[in-house]
């Protein structure tokens, strides 16, 4: 048995799989955010009662929003009480077996690689569009794994200068701490934000779309700037990987104009004759996480 557990700020998704990934079993709970004894013995729970279920220990595997250090520990936004805690250590010995944690966003990367809608390509790159921008990247069908753990947090690349200037955006503070990230910029968040600077008013993301589809042209015109912005984003991405697929998780992925006209604002922003890669939706979406989870379970505890 494999245990992916995909930990959100909200929730806990916790799925059973058997040893080829076919889904067996799922449940959700709410996430213990503020109380790291309380997330532990939550986690715990959830595993004790699928071993005593299935009459077995399964491997297990967590995604974790956030960053893990090279030391193991958690900095998470999300899940604040796991911050510069050892979630895979702590787990490991309160369960007597290994545990393999990584970032919940490499591994949305990692399921869409193998069998999902990157398979096939040697690197895959797989982008969280959503509450924030991160991503992951696969080659041959393993996670990209730098010195510090932090490749492919393009959503923390800065603004660039010249479209700073062009569009009069003002400087914005990022959830990371940094001053001028893209992120508050590109994610759903930020095309809000984007319009509230441009137009004085609050329209949430899915009002927007509607707008913009109606032909109002004030929508329009922010979802010009954003696609400029994720443009310049996804150009960084292309010349630092140079990947064969961008598959796209997230909310602003389900948006169907992104998938048209990404491509010719990528290419915006690269050196002449160069092309963007392939960019696609997700194929197993919000359930990426998990079995992520689970392939990371499988590759790396011996299944």
């Amino acid at each position: 048995m494999i245990y992916g557990l995909d930990i959100g700020g909200t929730k806990i998704e916790f799925t059973c799989f058997d040893d080829d990934l076919h889904k067996l079993d799922s449940q959700r709970t709410a996430t213990p955010v503020d109380d790291f004894q309380k997330f532990i013995d939550t986690l715990v729970t959830l595993i004790q009662h699928a071993d005593e279920q299935y009459a077995c220990q399964g491997i297990i595997g967590i995604g974790m929003p956030g960053v893990i250090d090279t030391r193991g520990r958690s900095l998470s936004a999300n899940v604040p009480c796991a911050t510069g805690r050892k979630v895979a250590e702590t787990l490991t010995a309160r369960l007597k077996r290994p545990v393999a944690v990584e970032n919940d966003c490499r591994l949305f990367a990692l399921s869409e690689a193998h069998g999902g809608a990157g398979a096939g390509y040697s690197h895959v790159y797989g982008a969280i569009l959503g509450t924030g921008a991160a991503g992951g990247l696969v080659v041959d069908g393993n996670l990209y794994r730098s010195r510090q753990g932090i490749a492919g947090e393009y959503g923390h690349h800065p603004l660039p200068a010249t479209l700073r200037e062009k569009y009069q955006l003002p400087l914005l503070n990022c959830g990371c701490g940094l001053t001028g990230c893209l992120e508050p910029y590109i994610a759903g968040p930020g095309l809000a934000n984007l319009h509230r600077h441009r137009c004085g008013e609050s329209v949430d993301v899915p009002a927007l779309v509607e707008r913009w589809r109606a032909g109002d042209k004030d929508a329009i015109a922010t979802r010009e700037i954003h696609m400029d912005l994720l443009g310049a984003a996804f150009a960084n991405l292309t010349i630092a990987y140079d990947p064969d697929i961008i598959v796209m998780g997230g909310g602003l992925s389900r948006i169907e104009e992104m998938y048209r006209d990404l491509p010719q604002a990528i290419e915006s922003h690269l050196f002449a004759g160069f092309n963007a890669p392939i960019i696609a939706p997700p194929k197993f979406g919000d359930a990426s996480g998990a079995r992520g989870a689970a392939l990371l379970a499988r590759q790396t505890l011996g299944k």
